[in-house]
């Protein structure tokens, strides 16, 4: 880029009107200085271009903080698109403009012995009679009344008064899936999910599905459209009935805790011992170590923008963070150093990024001064 381009975007980009793509060309530019070449002062003051950056970031996400307080729905939203953008480029400014002191922690490369693959579509599908069939982009699947084109699953309503058969869609690490069962209920599933559910539904009777672990947001089909039919979610721990509503469950293996997140609707949660019921923006969570459930209200926008590419991490250790990269990236990470783990971070990341990238950012904000990638396996330090 020549000076005068830059200049000149970085003028639209004061006046917030570059669009995110030109934000991402002009701070790599920018950052280009930072790492490979000494600054050139006929750009202007570096600290106050840098100033100029930030106090544009700040307002950008003080704005959007404001618009995206509704949410409903929220994934519809002019807002919540904008929200999005601006908060994906306020973290690759941060993550660049905080990186300007190179002896915080040295400058010590991070090094890679394989190229982690990011997370894709992709599941396995288990049918009544055992038969397991990979689903996958550009393979195509079709039976009876489902079919796939390896980005999505879709069953088709059909003559329900047969015996109904269940099955299973699982999701591993790396992985991600969408599913449209046979009531027109919508359900996209996290990376290391599985789902039980049956091919078909009868009109009038419980419509039941079983979350055996992971996360899935439901888009529930009313109970209006199938002769007033409750729908129903079952997790380890507890019971989720639907009363048409949008809601997030967190139910994984490795983590004590049970999160149902309510975007819009109403649903009850119960167990053996108790039962609440959830308004929009509340969250319920179960321990494995008690019965209780305790209710608190939650960002629902942080909360369930993993189903729209985003990871978003508000005040989550690295230890918590370093979970949901590995299920994305299919890879282990360990800490060098356990206390490391207890470092909290903010910020919001495409998912889309490269983990080396991630990595990058997570230690140009000087939480981390190396990260170490050996196959299948990741070492903080």
């Amino acid at each position: 880029m020549k000076k005068e381009e830059f200049l000149e975007l970085l003028n639209r980009y004061l006046s917030g009107e570059t669009n995110l793509e030109e934000n991402k060309v002009l701070l790599n530019f920018y950052e280009s200085f930072q790492t490979n070449e000494e600054w050139d002062e006929t750009l202007g003051s570096k600290e106050e271009l840098q100033n100029k950056m930030l106090n544009r970031i700040h307002n950008t996400l003080k704005a959007e903080e404001v618009k995206v307080i509704p949410m409903k729905p929220f994934y519809t939203r002019t807002s919540f698109r904008i929200a999005v953008a601006a908060s994906v480029a306020m973290l690759i400014s941060i993550s660049l403009l905080f990186n300007t002191d190179k002896n915080v922690k040295g400058n010590i490369p991070a090094v890679a012995s394989k190229n982690i693959l990011v997370g894709s579509d992709k599941a396995t599908l288990t049918l009544e009679d055992g038969s397991v069939i990979a689903l996958e982009k550009g393979k195509s699947y079709a039976t009876g009344n489902v079919s796939s084109n390896g980005e999505k699953l879709i069953y088709n309503s059909q003559n329900k008064n047969q015996a109904i058969a269940n099955n299973f869609l699982t999701i591993p690490r790396g992985g991600q899936f969408f599913v449209q069962l046979g009531d027109s209920t919508k359900v996209w599933l996290n990376s290391e999910s599985q789902l039980k559910y049956p091919v078909a539904f009868v009109d009038g009777e419980t419509r039941q599905v079983e979350l055996l672990y992971g996360e899935a947001y439901f888009e529930v089909s009313p109970s209006t459209k199938h002769k007033g039919s409750k729908f129903k979610v079952k997790t380890q721990l507890q019971n989720v009935e639907v009363i048409g509503t949008q809601f997030n469950i967190k139910a994984y293996k490795d983590e004590t805790n049970i999160y149902t997140t309510l975007v819009e609707g109403k649903v009850a949660i119960s167990n053996a011992k108790n039962r609440e019921v959830l308004a929009p923006s509340q969250q319920s969570k179960i321990s494995l170590n008690s019965s209780d459930i305790s209710i608190s209200t939650v960002d629902v926008y942080n909360e369930t923008s993993w189903r729209k590419g985003l990871f978003v991490f508000k005040s989550m250790t690295l230890k918590d963070i370093s979970k949901v990269l590995s299920r994305w990236y299919d890879v282990d990470i360990d800490f060098a150093d356990p206390a490391l783990g207890n470092v909290k971070f903010n910020g919001v990341l495409n998912k889309n990024q490269k983990l080396e990238d991630i990595l990058t950012t997570i230690k140009n904000i000087n939480f981390i001064t190396a990260y170490e990638i050996k196959d299948n396996k990741v070492i903080l330090k």
